[in-house]
């Protein structure tokens, strides 16, 4: 008896890392997989956000097929989930600049046909206080939904739509090339 549970307490130790995976950036915990729409999304990677010397947020890219390939996430129609988590205050005017400039930067050509959207979105989003998240999910046959604690929930149509805002993290002209890598799993 006595054996037998040392091997079940053993066995059950080495079994709770397995349970709890998570990654870990700059003190906030991604878990290793979430369930959005009844599906099971995998972390493809996470990173951090910086500007000059300060960061910003840690951010975790979700995905149904992880890839390390950013062109690839930004094209397939998969369930697709970026968690962004304040590690600063930011104010609403810092966010919607540099989601709009990371926006038209990789879509140039494609802005007309984005603004109207883009413009709801910006709208949308609120001042973001250090601690807070803004989760941005693209569903296939749905769209884009934004929420956050404070700001409104949005849903945006159109893949299109989607493509040019993850663009903004994994495109060719992301906002911070060290997330991008990040985000697709490429540091270690």
């Amino acid at each position: 008896m006595k054996a037998t549970l040392s091997a079940l307490v053993l066995s059950l130790t080495l079994a709770l890392p397995a349970f709890a995976k998570e990654t870990v950036v700059a003190g906030v915990k991604f878990p290793e997989t979430v369930t959005v729409e009844g599906k099971e999304l995998k972390l493809n990677g996470a990173g951090l956000r910086t500007k000059a010397i300060f960061k910003v947020y840690a951010a975790a890219l979700y995905l149904e097929t992880p890839t390390k390939e950013g062109a690839q996430v930004i094209s397939s129609d998969q369930l697709k989930r970026v968690r962004m988590y304040m590690l600063r205050d930011l104010d609403k005017a810092k966010i919607t600049d540099a989601i709009s400039e990371g926006i038209e930067k990789n879509n140039k050509a494609a802005m007309p046909a984005l603004k109207e959207r883009l413009d709801k979105l910006n709208a949308a989003i609120p001042d973001l206080k250090k601690g807070e998240e803004l989760t941005i999910t693209y569903v296939p046959g749905k769209g884009t939904q934004v929420q956050s604690k404070g700001g409104q929930e949005l849903s945006l149509e159109g893949k299109d739509f989607a493509d040019a805002l993850f663009g903004v993290w994994l495109g060719a002209k992301p906002v911070d090339g060290d997330l991008k890598d990040g985000m697709l799993g490429k540091e270690d």
